[in-house]
């Protein structure tokens, strides 16, 4: 048959030998990046978002069964969905409510926008009060260098506060030696006499009947007795 000059021109190399075809080469394979995603999993925000896009599309109740056949669909696993709605409900994004025995899940738009223009009143409250509070201690501050600048009025009042708290340490000590003579220590030291007194009494009459007993059951020994008891007198 006719052959082609340009195909006898490719396969032909240089000094006339025939070159050898080149080895295809496949294109490596690229995943789209939708399922690269999925392979590896929504994150937890992820997760929070394609939740509440079952609620926005929907527009309708749901139980939490419901929910967890749905769920897969937007690529959350039916055993995390729980969790995920439960941290819905937390931030007041979904809204819950038991009607019998069951338990009702639904959200809105109006919902979310709600939450958020509550956390933006909240977080402008916060940011109002901090400045707020910033402004007093900056005036404070600066009230507090002014009445601290070096002054020879204010090396004056130094001094002498100094005098006064070495005054008021010495006086102190001075009153301590005078402690004796305090009214209260007096009184609880003639208290202390009376009871030293009463109990000396009681023994002396104790004492008293003792020796009457002793005479009395002991006749022939009673200048014995009398003896004994003189010599305890005198130690006494």
């Amino acid at each position: 048959g006719v052959r082609d000059p340009a195909l006898n021109s490719r396969q032909r190399g240089r000094g006339g030998h025939t070159a050898s075809p080149s080895p295809l080469r496949t294109p490596a394979l690229q995943l789209p990046e939708a399922a690269m995603s999925k392979k590896r999993g929504l994150s937890l925000e992820g997760k929070r978002e394609q939740m509440l896009q079952i609620f926005y599309e929907r527009k309708d109740f749901f139980l939490l069964k419901e929910l967890e056949k749905l769920g897969p669909k937007k690529g959350v696993i039916s055993q995390s969905v729980k969790d995920v709605l439960q941290s819905l409900v937390d931030d007041d994004l979904v809204l819950k409510d038991k009607i019998g025995t069951s338990v009702y899940f639904w959200s809105l738009p109006s919902c979310a926008s709600n939450q958020l223009r509550n956390t933006h009143s909240k977080l402008e409250s916060d940011l109002s009060n901090s400045r707020k509070r910033f402004r007093e201690l900056v005036e404070q501050r600066d009230r507090l260098k002014k009445d601290r600048e070096e002054s020879d009025e204010r090396e004056t009042a130094l001094d002498e506060l100094k005098a006064v708290e070495e005054q008021h340490k010495k006086l102190k000590g001075q009153l301590s030696c005078y402690a004796d003579n305090d009214p209260a220590t007096i009184e609880a030291m003639r208290s202390a006499i009376e009871v030293a007194h009463s109990a000396a009494n009681r023994w002396t009459d104790n004492i008293f009947t003792l020796q009457q007993w002793c005479s009395t059951t002991f006749p022939e020994a009673k200048e014995q007795l009398e003896h004994l008891y003189k010599e305890v007198l005198m130690l006494l």
